[in-house]
């Protein structure tokens, strides 16, 4: 099993942001965070919590660089601290929706309009009745490109989109829910790009990035900024046989493959859409407090309130996913929580966010007035699972629900 080395003083690695709070129920949320740190699942973690609009919570700990199970012995350690970027991965989809929405509160497209009216080409083997809600429900039938295995093809959205415009859906459009981990997000920056003329990291920076004040927060980074990234390390177990088929089925590469595509200078420097936000846990906590608000942070209207309702509308009930195989309910672009079986702890029916690659996540809950950025470098197979839960349960007890659901 491949561990991260974990100090025996804690102190050592911890590095503490501007935050509001030293209270002691705060405090064992952070105990929890230390747990999963101790698991050696990941060589950096950083979170952000915003309790009632408040940063009660701002810590990173670990290494950035150079302590991973993959390290090399003359690799320089680097601490991570709360300034430190991490990709986020797949809640990069979370993002790219929200940019869809935008695009269509800006009357530049509908939801319900055909993939075909701004990418004609996609008009083969029945894709013409996709719709751009099938792809943010993972309902299009277009779950991977099916038959190509090739890493490199990450770093080819032209090609991707070719590809995808001549394969055949997996099934008819609507009927079924897969998650969409790469696809989906390549067709939708496609459309984004088409209505508006702009590079998608344009987009992001009118719509988001700039009215929010984020400091890092984009597709990507300059090349020269790759450095300053937090490295991804593959940690844990063997990957078991029949998991290994899904996810090369689901992401075209191996989970091993994937891990080293993902500290690809190529990689962190490109656009895609579904997979390459690199942010800060400060910023993508305030993306989703902007959200938990109605589109609002610190007095700027970000995005109409009617414009978040749409998006958290439950749109995918809880069934089986063909490429997770566990349950999952989705709004039009987001995972949603539940009542048992949540994506987010216990008892959060109304909490919404995105995971990315494993176990980083981004999620607020209204019922708790709590907003989270929580990012991680380690890629664990079957490590600091229990951990995470108990993170996660951790936070259902600091911040119980509220009598009331405030919207």
């Amino acid at each position: 099993m491949m561990r991260v080395s974990v100090p025996r003083d804690l102190s050592l690695v911890t590095s503490v942001g501007p935050e509001q709070s030293s209270s002691r129920p705060v405090s064992l949320v952070w105990d929890a965070v230390e747990g999963l740190y101790r698991s050696g699942a990941h060589p950096a973690i950083s979170i952000c919590v915003r309790h009632q609009g408040r940063v009660v919570l701002n810590r990173a700990i670990g290494h950035a660089r150079g302590n991973g199970p993959q390290a090399h012995g003359d690799e320089e350690k680097v601490l991570a601290t709360p300034d430190t970027p991490f990709c986020a991965f797949s809640i990069s989809k979370a993002v790219t929706a929200i940019l869809i929405h935008w695009l269509d509160e800006q009357n530049l497209l509908r939801l319900d309009d055909l993939v075909i009216d701004y990418l004609p080409e996609f008009g083969k083997y029945g894709k013409h009745r996709i719709t751009i809600r099938h792809i943010l429900t993972h309902r299009a039938g277009l779950p991977s490109v099916a038959g190509h295995n090739d890493p490199d093809l990450l770093l080819s959205p032209g090609r991707i989109l070719d590809l995808l415009a001549e394969s055949k859906p997996a099934w008819v459009p609507g009927r079924r829910q897969g998650y969409h981990a790469i696809t989906g997000g390549f067709i939708l920056g496609a459309i984004a790009e088409r209505v508006t003329g702009k590079d998608l990291r344009e987009v992001i920076r009118e719509a988001i990035t700039e009215p929010l004040g984020l400091r890092c927060f984009n597709y990507g980074v300059p090349r020269e900024s790759i450095d300053q990234v937090a490295k991804s390390a593959l940690t844990g177990l063997p990957m078991p046989l029949g998991a290994s088929y899904f996810v090369k089925r689901a992401l075209g590469v191996t989970f091993a493959g994937a891990v080293e595509l993902s500290n690809d200078a190529r990689f962190l420097s490109t656009v895609v859409p579904s997979g390459n936000i690199v942010t800060t846990a400060v910023d993508l906590g305030t993306f989703f407090e902007m959200l938990l608000r109605e589109g609002q942070f610190e007095g700027r209207r970000i995005l109409d309130a009617r414009t978040v309702h749409r998006a958290l509308a439950e749109s995918s009930y809880l069934e089986a996913d063909l490429t997770l195989i566990f349950p999952v309910r989705y709004g039009l672009g987001l995972m949603l929580g539940a009542k048992r079986l949540s994506l987010y702890g216990p008892d959060t029916p109304h909490a919404f966010g995105h995971y990315g690659f494993v176990n980083s996540m981004g999620w607020a809950d209204p019922d708790r007035e709590l907003s989270v950025g929580l990012l991680t470098s380690g890629k664990p197979v079957m490590l600091g699972l229990r951990e995470h839960f108990n993170f996660l349960r951790a936070m259902g007890q600091v911040f119980p629900r509220a009598r009331r659901r405030r919207w």
